[in-house]
């Protein structure tokens, strides 16, 4: 009597199976990936937005007025991206136009290079604490607590 030889590995069908799940699982999985990505990078803008705000305070606190230094020279922000390390930059950090004044001043993080497109837009912070972002966007969305 002969033995019929046991099959071993797996038929196409099978494979082209196991291929077809791992393309839906990839197709639900990135687009949730790129945008916890995206949303970290938003948080680290929004953290260097609030400590240049402190660094703004500290120097009201010094001088009595946001625009000018003791010495009369303008303020300037001691570094102007996020991150802060200089790597992979993603926001460029400025005063808006026409900022700093004497008792005022804004605060903006405009997105470049992979957060160019990003939905919130430029993220601003002004020296009351008021949050801002991309019309048509809700302060939620963009700003997390």
């Amino acid at each position: 009597m002969r033995r019929r030889p046991s099959s071993r590995g797996f038929t196409l069908i099978e494979l082209m199976i196991v291929v077809a799940i791992i393309g839906i699982i990839a197709a639900i999985a990135y687009p949730s990936y790129q945008e916890y990505v995206r949303s970290a990078k938003r948080a680290d803008a929004q953290s260097a937005l609030m400590e240049l705000s402190h660094f703004m305070e500290r120097h009201y606190t010094a001088n009595g007025r946001y625009d000018k230094n003791g010495e009369g020279n303008a303020t300037s922000l001691p570094f102007a991206q996020a991150p802060r390390d200089g790597s992979s930059k993603t926001y460029d950090i400025d005063f808006a136009d026409g900022s700093p004044d004497a008792s005022t001043y804004l605060l903006v993080a405009t997105p470049t290079g992979s957060m160019a497109n990003d939905k919130c837009g430029m993220l601003t912070l002004s020296n009351t604490g008021a949050k801002g972002q991309k019309a048509g966007m809700t302060l939620a969305e963009c700003w997390k607590r």
